[in-house]
């Protein structure tokens, strides 16, 4: 079983910038590729990006490309997705997600592991 841990979320004003954080562990980390997908409230999850497995690639929603950014710290089991110029309708629960080795990284059920979700609220 992946674990994944999500932090970094909180309130912030249209605008502003947050970096969300999802730790794993040494056993799993390199050999999977990471996502993140968001879901407001009364609507479906939805991607917003992924990194593969090298972390060489990466690929983000149309509406999002450019304003954030996803990474992985290989020394720290971590993936970070960095949100800049936030706006209201960015507010959900966003979730971290895991897929063991390589194929399409853009559908839910591309995944194997999902994190718990951590709130983002961007005021207006």
């Amino acid at each position: 079983q992946v674990q994944l841990v999500e932090s970094g979320g909180g309130s912030v004003q249209a605008g502003g910038s947050l970096t969300l954080s999802c730790e794993s562990s040494e056993r799993f980390f390199r050999n999977y590729a990471w996502g993140w997908f968001r879901q407001a409230p009364g609507k479906e999850r939805e991607f917003v990006a992924a990194i593969n497995r090298s972390g060489g690639s990466t690929y983000s929603s149309s509406a999002e490309k450019g304003r954030f950014t996803i990474s992985r710290d290989s020394a720290k089991y971590t993936v970070y997705l960095k949100m800049n110029s936030l706006k209201p309708e960015d507010t959900a629960v966003y979730f971290c997600a895991a897929k063991r080795g390589m194929g399409p990284l853009v559908r839910e059920n591309d995944y194997d592991y999902w994190g718990q979700g951590t709130q983002v609220t961007v005021s207006s």
